[in-house]
């Protein structure tokens, strides 16, 4: 089994790219997904979030109401890293026990991980979660873009990108790049290509 893991930054097409691998064959784990899973009410992350923030952060139906959460730690370190140590290990050990069903379901096969802040800690940590690095890449204009046609204004738009590490230092650590400039289609050829290359039917 080869586990590898898609990432980029805000605006590249990511999610985008893993949706191709799943289109392909592979087993997609989609660590956003994972981090909302995690803390839905009566789980053990959701239990200790409350403890330690309160009923504040509730929504009315009791789930985490994240813009809540995120202002109280956006400018207190010390409150962010606890958060992150409520979160972390729970989606690592969710991840975990995904890799593992899956195996024994399909030793064979490719596991294919989206996780935005993979590179962020470093690619030594990287590589504990996954064996190869795919980095998808978009200019800054073509991100620009396509943050504003989701609705969002174009100066918080440049600043979202702004406080993401640049996606040109993140190919450096890559195994493998797809340039998600063009069309679907042209970044579908070069999902083709990066499978077939981890399955090991082209060299």
């Amino acid at each position: 089994m080869i586990i590898a893991g898609v990432t980029g930054t805000i605006g590249t097409g990511k999610s985008t790219v893993a949706r191709m691998f799943a289109e392909l064959g592979a087993f997609v784990i989609d660590h956003d997904r994972i981090s909302r899973e995690v803390v839905e009410p009566g789980k053990p992350a959701w239990q200790a979030i409350v403890d330690v923030f309160g009923n504040a952060v509730l929504n009315n139906d009791r789930s985490i109401n994240r813009q809540a959460l995120a202002d109280i730690v956006f400018n207190d370190s010390a409150r962010l890293q606890k958060l992150n140590s409520i979160v972390h290990p729970a989606v690592l050990g969710e991840d975990q026990r995904r890799v593992e069903q899956r195996k024994r379901i399909d030793p064979d096969g490719l596991i294919i991980k989206d996780v935005p802040l993979l590179l962020e800690a470093g690619p030594e940590i990287a590589h504990l979660l996954v064996e190869k690095i795919i980095v998808v890449f978009a200019s800054p204009d073509v991100q620009l873009k396509r943050l504003i046609v989701r609705g969002v204004p174009e100066e918080d738009a440049r600043n979202r990108i702004k406080t993401q590490l640049p996606v040109s230092d993140k190919t450096k650590f890559a195994d493998f790049v797809v340039n998600n400039d063009g069309t679907l289609d042209e970044t579908m050829q070069q999902v083709k290509d990066i499978y077939s290359r981890l399955m090991g039917r082209t060299p």
